[in-house]
């Protein structure tokens, strides 16, 4: 969610800013109404907007599943009070969100309370509501309120220019980022937001007046007098000191060329690098998606006539297929494993290769996916390639099934050495990770996991750390012990050193 909040302000800044500094000068109020309006409600959207094809070009590390490591007896963490297992973060979101519902809706009362007191002169478009004792002057939708106090002479200019709010329906416009204000109150691009389309209503509003009177006679109503404010951000405001010099400044600019309204074109790099952002960004929730134990199912298939189906009673993350045929369900590749089902796929693949025997040389391994979801391991037998694997032994060659030629190294172990990468870092985490910490965290009771995603890059340093947690406490602990490991030898793949990312399970009990 924070990840989201900050991709929703980050492009609403950048859209604000092409408005600033390429469109905010120039005369094309209703474009730029629509602008504002687009681009606010874009940069809630964006995140969400992923492309397939530009995520699979994004180059793709080999995962493994390293053994879970369970904390000892002594680290096991106790239940506390609850108020010490309250998420203050959502609680001060929710209060904000609370509060400005409640400043909104006293707002509201305001506007009601105006119409229900001074009571309404019904016309052909609109309503009027006169408000005795002040010079107010501004619409709420086909609501005009005007006071009584500012000149009969003044009073028709006045009116026509807020029923061209009314018309073009403003009022909607500002109950948007109203509610927007309500969900998102810690935003300030909303308020700038806000801030900009108000303005660009009242060059809307100006332009129409002006053009069935006398700009100078119309900018003279403007500056005559000082009048009253309604402090309402979701009402359109006649006499408004802040934005009146704004108003005339705009009123007596020279119309703008046609030929600027190209500027609009900007917003397409702009989309196409959030695009692209969005669509290579990774989602801290989706890279721990982890894969689920079921019972396993071993299917056997030799030639047409004998097929077979057993379920064991081991639990894995992958089912298995052996036999002559190919398997009737939709072929997947190895990407398209989560790390759990890539880590139980490398360790197959594994004892195959240490096995060696002219039997393993007639396999041809394959992944695929069956309607439930459940991915399926397939060793599909090939006795035509027994020839070509005598040839190749005879020749020298080694044939790859392992995933990876070589794992990282840890320091002090032999190289390539994966049992005992897997058991330092055991020990290492075992040896660094404060469960103290988590006391005060008023977890419920049961096992909890923690998962730390990292990589050990082509340096063997460990980078790109994240972690899942049942707290962001533990999280950030997880991530600080994980920071830590030492630098290693880099894993190796086809004889080309790779990243190699690793997934660490964390286990503990709270009683």
């Amino acid at each position: 969610m924070i990840n989201y909040i900050i991709q929703v302000i980050l492009f609403q800044v950048l859209f604000v800013a092409v408005y600033d500094f390429f469109l905010s000068k120039e005369t094309f109020f209703t474009k730029n109404r629509w602008y504002l309006l687009s681009t606010a409600l874009l940069s809630f959207l964006l995140p969400f907007f992923k492309i397939p094809t530009v995520q699979k070009a994004v180059p793709q590390e080999y995962y493994i599943l390293l053994p879970e490591v369970v904390l000892s007896p002594q680290k096991v963490i106790e239940k506390t009070a609850w108020y010490q297992s309250v998420n203050y973060l959502d609680v001060l979101f929710w209060s904000g969100c609370l509060l400005f519902l409640l400043v909104f809706i006293v707002k509201l009362e305001r506007v009601i309370r105006l119409i229900v007191k001074h009571g309404i002169i019904k016309e052909a478009n609109y309503k009027l509501v006169f408000l005795p004792k002040n010079s107010k002057a501004f619409s709420f939708f086909n609501y005009i309120f005007l006071g009584k106090e500012i000149p009969a002479e003044k009073q028709e200019k006045i009116i026509q220019h807020e029923l061209v709010h009314s018309q073009q329906k403003h009022t909607l416009d500002l109950l948007f980022f109203e509610f927007l204000k309500i969900v998102m109150w810690f935003n300030p691009m909303v308020y700038v937001y806000q801030n900009r389309i108000s303005l660009v209503h009242e060059y809307i509003s100006d332009e129409v007046v002006s053009k069935t009177t006398q700009k100078e006679s119309y900018i003279n109503n403007l500056l005559a007098d000082i009048f009253q404010v309604e402090h309402i951000s979701f009402i359109n405001q006649f006499y408004k000191h802040s934005l009146i010099k704004k108003r005339i400044i705009m009123m007596t600019k020279t119309q703008s060329k046609k030929v600027k309204q190209l500027k609009y074109l900007l917003l397409i790099p702009l989309l196409g690098s959030m695009v692209l952002y969005t669509a290579c960004s990774d989602n801290n929730e989706k890279n721990v998606v982890l894969a689920k134990k079921e019972q396993v199912t071993v299917y056997m298939q030799m030639g047409k006539d004998y097929k077979k189906e057993v379920k064991g009673k081991k639990e894995t993350y992958l089912d298995y297929y052996q036999g002559t045929e190919t398997p009737e369900w939709k072929e997947i590749s190895y990407k398209d494993l989560l790390p759990e089902e890539k880590s139980e796929y490398d360790e197959d693949r594994s004892k195959m290769k240490e096995k060696d025997n002219l039997y393993s040389k007639t396999l041809e391994s394959k992944l695929y996916i069956k309607p439930n979801g459940r991915k399926v391991l397939a060793n599909i037998i090939d006795f035509s390639k027994i020839k070509d694997t005598k040839k190749q032994k005879l020749n020298g060659e080694v044939v790859p099934f392992a995933i990876l030629d070589k794992v990282p190294t840890y320091p002090g172990c032999e190289e390539g050495d994966k049992d005992c990468l897997n058991k330092s870092i055991q020990r290492f985490v075992l040896g660094n990770f404060d469960a103290s910490i988590s006391k005060e965290l008023g977890l419920s009771k049961g096992k909890k996991r923690i998962y730390v995603q990292f990589k050990i890059d082509k340096q063997g340093n460990v980078t790109d750390i994240k972690a899942r947690a049942p707290h962001s406490a533990l999280k950030q602990h997880a991530e600080e012990v994980v920071s830590k490991l030492p630098q290693m030898l880099p894993g190796e793949y086809e004889g080309k050193i790779v990243k190699v990312g690793y997934t660490l399970p964390i286990t503990f009990n709270i009683e």
